[in-house]
């Protein structure tokens, strides 16, 4: 019996942006790097958006960082972004990879038990053994097939990696071709095609773990994120990515602007230690980032929906606090309730009294 598909959770942004790449594709009549599928002019209208053409902004931040990306992919030149946790880097990267080659899923996740293996190439140990070393037996991973294709290639976390396994990268990068000793003759030499580069990613809290070569530096155009500074724009920010995750949940309606403006102004005044007052405050060791106030909007809006059949309240978000701030350091679920008693107490408003109200769901209050 033939079954439907299922939709997936996440799907990538080639699929799930399909109708505007094909847009700007057919209006596109701008120059077009070799290998590019896209104009310059139009990979920056999709991270950034186009109402004319109905393209939506898919990125907030610097216009002139994403020229400047685009610019280091047009050459020989790899692209690392970096910045704090949840700046958004790896969906920038994701939608450049997407409007150049296509698709965005050539991806390698950095950790410390990443191989040389999966970032290059690995092989099929039984063919292996039973014909030798051939290209049947090769297993490509994305390094290998964005060479072979000229597509871009995504290095997660790079600084997460070995050193080692870091500077495996090297000849890629500067010569773009890739050796496998273990074929004879001219399948023993990859040479890049044209629209091949890597976008490597690295946060600023991680960066030393395994801190990159220098000559592994030199390859590589480095751009820093920084996050959202105007609150009006990462309140619509979470507005919209909170109501499409909470549309993929099933839930109809997107949290109140109220408690949306708890939210976020709770995350900046914790993140940057400056109240909206003026005055100041001890910061937090977590790193409250726009991408984790909107996984907080989407938990609140789910827990409202379905534990309740409503809209999420301000005792809603205190609640979600403690399991996105207090993460590594146990200070700061202290500093979180010190921020309530004694801050929140302070703000004017229906909302901020309500939040107020509920500081005793704190866990551990």
């Amino acid at each position: 019996m033939a079954s439907k598909k299922q939709p997936v959770q996440r799907p990538p942004a080639e699929l799930l942006h399909a109708a505007e790449l094909k847009r700007l594709a057919s209006a596109d009549d701008g120059p077009r790097p070799p290998g590019w599928r896209l104009s310059l002019g139009a990979v920056r209208r999709f991270v950034l958006g186009d109402e004319d053409l109905g393209i939506d902004a898919k990125f907030v931040g610097d216009p002139s960082l994403v020229d400047r990306a685009m610019v280091s992919l047009a050459t020989q030149r790899g692209l690392m972004l970096i910045g704090e946790p949840g700046t958004a880097k790896s969906l920038l990267s994701e939608l450049l990879a997407a409007a150049i080659s296509g698709r965005s899923t050539l991806t390698i996740q950095g950790g410390a038990a990443t191989t040389e293996d999966q970032i290059k190439y690995s092989w099929n140990y039984a063919l292996l053994v039973a014909e030798g070393p051939s290209t049947r037996s090769l297993v490509p991973a994305p390094m290998l097939v964005g060479m072979r294709e000229g597509a871009i290639v995504r290095f997660e976390e790079i600084t997460r990696c070995p050193l080692e396994v870091q500077d495996s990268m090297l000849s890629i990068l500067s010569d773009r071709v890739l050796a496998i000793p273990e074929l004879d003759g001219d399948e023993g030499m990859l040479f890049a095609r044209e629209g091949f580069n890597v976008i490597a990613t690295a946060n600023t809290r991680d960066r030393g773990v395994s801190e990159m070569s220098a000559a592994l530096k030199r390859r590589f155009n480095f751009e820093t994120i920084f996050p959202i500074a105007d609150f009006a724009t990462e309140l619509a920010l979470v507005r919209r990515e909170a109501a499409r995750l909470l549309e993929r949940s099933g839930v109809p309606e997107a949290p109140p602007d109220d408690v949306l403006e708890i939210l976020v102004t709770t995350f900046r005044e914790l993140r940057s230690g400056e109240l909206t007052d003026g005055t100041r405050m001890e910061t937090l060791g977590a790193a409250l980032s726009t991408a984790e106030c909107v996984a907080v909007a989407h938990a609140v809006g789910v827990r409202g929906y379905y534990t309740r059949g409503g809209a999420p309240t301000p005792a809603d978000v205190v609640q979600a606090l403690a399991g996105t701030a207090a993460k590594d350091d146990p200070e700061d679920l202290r500093r979180i309730r010190r921020y309530l008693e004694q801050r929140v107490k302070a703000k004017e408003g229906a909302h901020w009294e309500a939040f107020y109200a509920a500081r005793h769901e704190l866990p551990g209050a």
